[in-house]
């Protein structure tokens, strides 16, 4: 097992960010690894992190503006190749056909619940961490 992932967090609000770090801590189940995050408050700042690489796990903010993660979510399932999965935070659980729309692999809704964001953050790093093991 590699000694951390890293969880790109995408959100113009740093208490949403904060609410990811904290729902997640350091391991978010015990069969992965530490978790180490990446924070970007915009678009360009996410694409570039994608383009270095050695990004496990996206979790994208519906509600970031001026660009929300459902679109970024589309945007880069189109554009990266071997696009890391995508956890996105969405507003209202009547939103989940939109996170279906823009291709993300799971959604919860915001603000963030620690055991169901800490699920499917483990789920998507299990995921990831299978396929390139």
């Amino acid at each position: 097992m590699q000694p951390t992932a890293t969880v790109l967090v995408y959100s113009d609000d740093a208490n949403t960010r904060e609410q990811v770090r904290l729902a997640a801590g350091r391991r978010p189940a015990a069969d992965v690894p530490e978790v180490r995050f990446l924070e970007c408050a915009t678009l360009p700042a996410v694409l570039s992190a994608l383009d270095r690489g050695g990004i496990d796990v996206c979790v994208l903010d519906g509600e970031t503006a001026p660009v929300g993660g459902m679109g970024v979510c589309r945007q880069i399932k189109d554009e990266i190749f071997d696009c890391p999965p995508v956890l996105l935070l969405i507003g209202r659980p009547q939103d989940a056909w939109l996170a279906t729309w823009s291709r993300a692999e799971a959604a919860v809704t915001h603000p963030v619940d620690p055991v169901d964001f800490a699920d499917a953050l483990a789920g998507l790093l299990r995921q990831r961490l299978s396929v390139g093991a």
